[in-house]
Order: C-alpha cells, then structure tokens, then sequence
C-alpha cells in the first residue's frame, strides 16, 4: 500500500507541474491582455482549478469551512507542517491575495516565472532584517490595489512540536498596514503527509478559515504578547480543532 501511496504522490507532483507550465503561457497573455488585471481572479479560481485534480490522484478530499466574514482585506496567517500545504493553500482561492514565500523557491524556474509576473514576494528568511526591509518595499502596491497578503508566521514546516515558533514579519506588517489577520488552520495535512515526505495519504484536509484578529490597538512594544496569543490559538486547535461549518 505504501508503493501505491507514493506512487500516487508522484503522479500529482508531476501534473502540479505540468499544470503550472500550463499556467505560465496563460497567466502571461491574460495579463498583457488585461495590463496586469489578471492575476486576482486567476489566484482566486483558476489555481484552485488547478489544484483539484492533484488532490484527486492523492484521494485527499479538500473541505473550506469559512467560520466569520471575511475582510476585505487582511494579513492571511497558516499553520505550516507539512509539504501538502503548499496546494492547500493555493485551494484556499483567497480574494486579491498575494503569496509571501521563502527566496529560494525561486530557484525553480516554475515558481520563478509565475511568481514574478503575477507579483508574489520573495523573502530572504535567513536574513529577518533584509525580509522586513523588503517587506516594506511592498507596502505601496499592498495598499494601493488592497491586496491580501498569505503568509506562514513559522516560516517553515521543519519545526519541533504541533506549532513552531512565529516570526514577528506577519504582525509587524498588520500594524504597518492597519489590516486585521485572518487566521487559517489546516486540519489533517500532517497527518496526511508527516513531516518532509513527499508521500501523501488519502483522506480528508480541512482548511478552517477563523475569525480575523483586530491590530487597530497592537503596538510594536506589546507585538510578543500579541504574537503569543495568536500562536496559542493554534495550540489549541491543534489539541481541539474547530468544529465544521458548511463546507
């Protein structure tokens, strides 16, 4: 049963893929067609579109629960843990999003090429001083266009415990910004694809989009304790997770 696991699991990494060299010609003409227009509703429905059949050949059903309304613009937050979140979060379809993703991705031609023509931010995470200050080159456009930004506050998925440790970016750039977070909390992803491993496991991934936070009143010298607040959120829907709503 194992062999069949990975073989699957290969199958979809090879049309995630081909689906993204797909994209590339498609998200290029779209958006000299529309002068830069594109991008929003092709992050909004057509990568979710994308993803479906990948979770098809994984036999992983992929549930939405959205528990509050959601603003109109916010600083999107998720718990990172698996090499699954990488198409669960693209799923998510979040309005006018963009992606905040570590540089070297960027190493794959792939993400390299769609990455810059749709507008996603590359941070060098190494360096926390060199990722806030091009963190705030991208404040303008943020605002200007009132784009939501999706963001793993861990920065990685290799972390000891359920909930690694947060980084400060995230919530520096909610009260820079004057924008809520919006919460998410992927439920199963580990257990579908423990650790590194690039082997998934059938069965269901909830993505639980919470309530979203209010930073009107955060400050940088009380930003530790809001940052612990937000991370116990996690610890405890990790322990208990939050229940359904309508799919």
């Amino acid at each position: 049963m194992n062999t069949l696991y990975a073989i699957r699991s290969g199958l979809a990494i090879a049309l995630f893929v081909i689906n993204m060299l797909l994209m590339y010609p498609i998200v290029i003409l779209a958006n000299l067609f529309t002068f830069g227009h594109a991008t929003n509703p092709m992050t909004q429905y057509v990568l979710p579109w994308f993803i479906a059949p990948c979770f098809w050949i994984l036999g992983i059903r992929f549930e939405r629960h959205i528990h509050a309304e959601l603003p109109k613009q916010a600083i999107y937050i998720f718990n990172h843990n698996a090499t699954i979140d990488l198409l669960t979060i693209f799923a998510l379809g979040i309005p006018r999003s963009r992606y905040v993703a570590k540089w070297e991705i960027q190493y794959i031609p792939v993400f390299f090429l769609l990455g810059r023509v749709t507008g996603q931010i590359f941070i060098k995470r190494q360096n926390s001083k060199q990722a806030v200050q091009h963190l705030h080159k991208q404040y303008k456009r943020i605002l200007k266009n009132r784009l939501s930004i999706v963001i793993a506050p861990e920065g990685t998925r290799k972390h000891e415990g359920l909930v690694g440790p947060f980084k400060k970016g995230p919530f520096r750039m909610a009260i820079d910004l004057g924008i809520p977070i919006v919460p998410v909390f992927f439920e199963g992803n580990r257990a579908r694809n423990p650790g590194d491993s690039l082997v998934v496991t059938p069965g269901t991934i909830k993505a639980h989009i919470m309530p979203a936070v209010d930073t009107t009143n955060w400050s940088t010298s009380t930003l530790p304790t809001h940052i612990d607040d937000v991370r116990n959120l996690y610890i405890k829907w990790e322990e208990t997770p939050p229940q359904d709503t309508a799919a």
